[in-house]
C-alpha cells in the first residue's frame, strides 16, 4: 500500500461525518506511519510531538500511534476518547464520543495491562467503556452507555451496565 493510500484508508469511511473526527484518524495515520522506523521517528520528531499536543491536549482524544487499527476506521465527533495503546481494533469499526478503551484495574489498584481486542464491523456507542482483557467479537454493536467488561461473541448488540447481550444471531451482518 502507498503512503497516500495508506494515509487516506480511512477517507472515504467518513465522507459522512462532518466532524473533526476524519481529520484526527488522517493525522493518527501519518504519526503510525512516522514511527515505523528510528530515521522517519528522529526527521519528523516535531510532527509527533505537534500530534501529541493537538490530538491529546487540545482535542482530548487519547489515541496512541502504538494502537493496531484496521482499514475504514470511523471516529465520530472526535472528543473526549481514550484508547489505549495496546488496543486492537478491526477494520470497517466506528466509536463515539466520550468512549474509554483501555485495561482494567484490580482491587490493588495495579492495571492488568491487557487492553480490549474488537473485530471487524464493531460499531461503539457514545459514552461506553470496553475495559479488560477481552474479545469482541466481529458485527457487534455496543449500545451508548454500556460498560463492557466480558468477551462478547459475534453477531450481537449489547447494552447497559455491565453490559449484557440483547440480541444475538449468525444473520445479523
Amino acid at each position: 500500500m502507498g503512503i497516500r493510500k495508506y494515509i487516506l484508508q480511512d477517507w472515504h469511511a467518513n465522507l459522512v461525518n462532518p466532524t473533526k473526527g476524519k481529520y484526527i484518524v488522517v493525522l493518527f495515520r501519518i504519526a503510525q506511519l512516522i514511527v515505523r522506523h528510528k530515521a522517519t521517528k528522529i526527521i519528523f520528531f516535531w510532527y509527533l510531538l505537534f500530534y501529541r499536543i493537538t490530538i491529546e491536549w487540545f482535542m482530548c482524544v487519547e489515541l496512541s500511534w502504538k494502537t493496531s487499527i484496521g482499514p475504514n476506521f470511523q471516529l465520530w465527533h472526535g472528543t473526549g476518547l481514550v484508547i489505549h495503546p495496546n488496543t486492537i481494533i478491526g477494520s470497517n469499526c466506528s466509536v463515539r464520543q466520550c468512549t474509554t478503551i483501555g485495561v482494567k484495574q484490580d482491587a490493588e489498584g495495579a492495571y492488568s495491562g491487557q487492553a480490549p481486542v474488537l473485530g471487524d464491523f464493531v460499531d461503539v456507542g457514545c459514552n461506553s467503556v470496553i475495559i479488560g482483557n477481552i474479545r469482541i467479537e466481529d458485527h457487534v454493536s455496543i449500545g451508548a452507555g454500556s460498560v463492557v467488561v466480558k468477551s462478547i461473541a459475534r453477531n450481537s448488540v449489547a447494552v447497559g451496565n455491565p453490559a449484557r447481550i440483547i440480541r444475538s444471531s449468525e444473520n445479523l451482518n
